[in-house]
């Protein structure tokens, strides 16, 4: 496993405004993509949300469509987001709906052919998004891309999914846009940093990340090397979201009577630290987080 269902931020809130799924991609994807999801809201005029994300260390693809524009494109748009280091914020106006693939940590650059000489510089999309179409066609390099569209067969995968009545439908157009794309031969250095995100996220006593160069008996910097290709982060910031991402779950279920035992629990000095960091990724401190909200 290589991610959990930590992200949105004050979940039971957001899905009084929108609705949210995450259906299965093909069993023969499960090498790259995590998951699907889909997002659609329709809110009254003049009504607003504003939706919150602690990002997860990966690459998103995402078709979507509404009112416009997000991002800085123009909708319709198929886009391609780089790992979010801050907190990703949407604000959704009117009605819009989104169908999105999240790759596996490394997983977009492991599935362009990194490792064979191609692949795409997954550093270079960290927190930006840009059309899919840049990327898959002549100025993007990657293997995923159709030789036979000058746009690596993004317009017709998007118009696809647009026309498309129901989320199983994209599903199945999105499972075959990829499968035809997948790489024919392993790239055993992505298999090795899936191994190690795997124990850094199941492991919470995983805190630092001399504790996982201790673990894997990899160089501090071969591992840095290893993040910075295929993440497009640092395996300090991955480690530490991942910890702040087991700090949300635990806050939004209730789960927590003392921040100061949360705090060293999750590898922190102390709860002043812990506070720091959250409220620095979060904005909000953990107290102000989980007091209820109005309405």
């Amino acid at each position: 496993m290589t991610s959990n269902l930590a992200g949105v931020l004050r979940p039971d809130e957001g899905l009084r405004h929108f609705t949210l799924g995450r259906p299965a991609a093909h069993p023969d994807l499960d090498l790259w993509v995590d998951r699907y999801w889909t997002v659609r809201w329709e809110l009254p005029p003049g009504a607003s949300y504003l939706s919150s994300v602690l990002s997860h260390p990966a690459l998103h693809l995402s078709v979507e469509s509404g009112d416009g524009p997000r991002h800085g494109f123009p909708m319709p748009a198929t886009l391609l987001h780089g790992v979010v280091t801050r907190r990703f914020d949407i604000l959704l106006r009117g009605e819009g709906r989104v169908f999105g693939v999240k790759f596996r940590p490394g997983g977009f650059a492991a599935f362009t052919g990194l490792d064979t000489g191609g692949g795409v510089d997954v550093a270079s999309y960290t927190d930006r998004a840009v059309l899919l179409a840049d990327v898959l066609g002549g100025g993007g390099g990657g293997a995923i891309g159709s030789p036979a569209a000058a746009d690596g067969g993004v317009a017709e995968l998007q118009a696809s999914i647009l026309a498309a009545g129901e989320d199983d439908e994209r599903v199945a157009l999105m499972d075959e846009f990829l499968l035809a794309r997948r790489p024919s031969v392993a790239d055993p250095r992505y298999q090795e940093l899936l191994a190690i995100v795997a124990e850094m996220l199941a492991d919470r006593s995983l805190t630092s990340v001399q504790s996982v160069t201790d673990r894997f008996n990899v160089e501090p910097r071969t591992l840095q090397r290893l993040f910075r290709r295929y993440v497009g982060v640092g395996p300090k910031w991955v480690l530490r979201r991942f910890r702040l991402h087991d700090a949300q779950l635990m806050l939004d279920a209730g789960e927590v009577e003392d921040l100061a035992t949360l705090a060293t629990t999750l590898g922190w000095f102390d709860q002043a630290h812990f506070t720091r960091d959250f409220r620095a990724a979060v904005g909000v401190p953990p107290r102000v987080y989980t007091a209820p909200t109005p309405g």
